[in-house]
């Protein structure tokens, strides 16, 4: 169902996607949207337990997409350095292909809130609890099941993380 990555020998183990999904803040939440128009947007996210879970408003183009069809794509940028001298970019991504789910139950909001919240407010429990508290009737929450993963990074990357 999903294409071989063309060059793998630039592909990513697992472990590091993992890393890199935990490390980066955002990523490009991309869905069908109006008149199957691709709908592309940058948002921030948490990965926990091999699924990826943002928030968002109860309405608008990014919901109204993900009810019409649920296969998303969402992509993470690790590394994006040019290289003007060598005409390339040393590059490190992951892309994730996922059936989204709009949350429903409290405890599952809860639980993907309280998360995301942990990730971006690590130092401040009370103040992020009492926030989440205050916007929570307000909140939707979207859980990403990941059915494909894969990373890549350049090759001159892959040459030196051999060296290593």
């Amino acid at each position: 169902m999903f294409r071989p990555m063309r060059r793998i020998k630039q592909s990513l183990p697992k472990d590091e996607i993992d890393k890199i999904l935990n490390r980066c803040t955002s990523g490009v939440l991309a869905v069908i949207g109006d008149n199957d128009c691709p709908y592309a947007v940058p948002l921030s996210y948490v990965y926990i337990n091999n699924k990826i879970y943002f928030h968002c408003a109860k309405e608008g183009h990014k919901i109204d997409s993900i009810k019409k069809n649920s296969n998303i794509s969402f992509c993470v940028i690790d590394k994006d350095d040019i290289v003007p001298e060598k005409y390339t970019t040393y590059f490190r991504s992951v892309i994730v292909f996922c059936k989204a789910k709009i949350l429903e139950q409290e405890e599952d909001k809860r639980f993907a809130i309280e998360k995301i919240a942990e990730k971006y407010s690590p130092n401040d429990e009370s103040g992020r609890l009492k926030e989440i508290d205050s916007q929570f009737s307000r909140l939707c929450l979207v859980e990403l099941s990941i059915d494909h993963i894969t990373g890549k990074e350049a090759i001159e990357l892959v040459k030196e993380r051999e060296k290593n």
